[in-house]
């Protein structure tokens, strides 16, 4: 990986995919390794909520531990991200359809979405990792939307199992780093979608 990584300031948000946790958060130390800055974010949800996946407390930890900071978790705490500079790059991994759908809208409700708002005054770029079971169905159109946004960029997608989950995408995690060095060069990664047989 370049020297694109070495002080970059990266707004790392994180959404209510709780199955990608793990994945998300190794990426987020493998930038942090390249140099990175991170500025750590929860979702309400995605910070208080305990799954079969990992407590809310070690999931609130581990990114914190991984940042080096305090994790926002709060609309109040988001807000001030664009208007002191805070970031040079906003990712959203793992990004899920819920807040896909809100971003296509412009609805602002939760640390996450007032992030990504409060980043984009700056239209500087913001990287999704989407993951979402009905990304393919009711979702599509909100990602659609996305896609022909200005300065909205994807981490490739996974049609992760086609016959038991149709309609599911799930970023690969894996080309989270290579998006975001493409997003700061105004590219999008291509393939956007593609089966997971072609990997």
């Amino acid at each position: 990986m370049s020297d694109a990584f070495k002080g970059l300031r990266i707004g790392y948000a994180v959404t209510g995919s709780f199955c990608t946790f793990r994945r998300s958060f190794e990426q987020a130390e493998i930038l942090a390794e390249y140099g990175a800055e991170l500025i750590p974010v929860m979702s309400e949800n995605a910070a208080s909520l305990s799954t079969r996946f990992g407590s809310a407390e070690d999931n609130l930890r581990r990114l914190a531990e991984i940042a080096h900071r305090e994790v926002i978790t709060d609309i109040a705490a988001a807000e001030p991200i664009g208007p002191k500079n805070m970031t040079d790059i906003m990712v959203v991994a793992p990004c899920t359809s819920n807040t896909a759908a809100k971003l296509a809208a412009s609805i602002t409700d939760t640390a996450v979405t007032m992030a990504v708002k409060s980043h984009l005054r700056g239209g500087k770029p913001v990287v999704l990792a989407i993951a979402s079971n009905d990304s393919l169905m009711g979702s599509a159109k909100n990602i659609g939307e996305l896609f022909n946004r200005k300065n909205y960029f994807f981490v490739p997608m996974v049609q992760d199992d086609c016959v038991n989950k149709p309609a599911s995408l799930v970023a690969e995690f894996s080309m989270l780093p290579q998006a975001v060095e493409a997003a700061l060069n105004g590219i999008q990664l291509r393939p956007i979608i593609y089966h997971s047989s072609d990997k």
